[in-house]
């Protein structure tokens, strides 16, 4: 289920990442989500939906961290 807009995110990367940041995670899921489409290509039992969160969730790590007050901030 690629996200068409950062309107369509989850929650918790809505109310708690950048805007910025939501663009990165909307970009990799999609890529990711399309890159893992055969299952072979994902590690274990994970879903086709983990696999592309994990990789979002990376993406983003790259750039931004969580801060004490539970949101994400510029590195």
């Amino acid at each position: 289920m690629p996200y068409k807009a950062i309107s369509d995110l989850p929650d918790s990367v809505r109310d708690h990442v950048p805007k910025h940041a939501q663009e990165i995670y909307k970009e990799a899921f999609n890529h990711a989500w399309n890159a893992y489409a055969d299952k072979n290509e994902r590690h274990g039992d994970e879903s086709r939906e983990e696999a592309a969160h994990k990789v979002a969730w990376a993406a983003v790590k790259k750039q931004y961290s969580k801060g004490d007050d539970g949101d994400w901030h510029a590195r």
